[in-house]
């Protein structure tokens, strides 16, 4: 069976190294901020975004838990203003969307109007070589308007400047799945 966790970790690693920047547009509780941080070592540079406060504690808990370097900003703030914070090419990005695990709080999601200028925003910080991760959960309303807004929107951009995927359970609608931005 397909591991989709497996698969984001896959096409990121074949972009980004030691020493990069990196972007975690939902921090949830941090684990694909950890998952960066440690990829990018010493060297490299994570800021991760969440409107919740409990994000950021529970994400730091998870940076010092894994033994992250300390190469992370951790911002309280909505993903869509990223560009307020980071003035530099970015070599990954990581959106997912929905709610964050394990809060109890379902109805604090990721919502349209922000979701979109965020991955506009992110697809436009991306350096050479560089991608964007971004997992849609569909099996809530809003987490399937933002993943037909999304594909809409990605489905517009140049193939000539970006290559975008999407990866799939056909035969299972309401599973999460997700789009890979690619710069060529």
């Amino acid at each position: 069976m397909v591991d989709l966790l497996a698969l984001q970790k896959y096409f990121i690693l074949s972009h980004l190294h030691e020493g990069d920047v990196a972007v975690d547009f939902t921090m949830g509780n941090g684990h694909d901020t950890a998952f960066l941080s440690k990829t990018v070592g010493p060297t490299g540079r994570v800021t991760a975004f969440d409107i919740q406060p409990q994000a950021l504690i529970s994400t730091e808990a998870t940076l010092k838990a894994e033994g992250c370097p300390e190469n992370y900003r951790l911002i309280c703030a909505s993903h869509h203003r990223a560009p307020e914070f980071i003035n530099e090419p970015i070599k990954a990005g990581m959106f997912n969307l929905g709610c964050m695990p394990g809060s109890g709080n379902k109805s604090l999601t990721t919502m349209r109007e922000t979701t979109l200028p965020a991955v506009e925003n992110a697809v436009g910080m991306l350096g050479r070589d560089a991608i964007l991760l971004v997992a849609v959960y569909p099996g809530h309303p809003e987490g399937d308007a933002e993943g037909k807004m999304i594909e809409e929107y990605l489905s517009s951009l140049s193939r000539f400047k970006l290559c975008v995927t999407k990866i799939k359970i056909v035969n299972s609608p309401t599973s999460p799945y997700f789009f890979l931005i690619e710069t060529k």
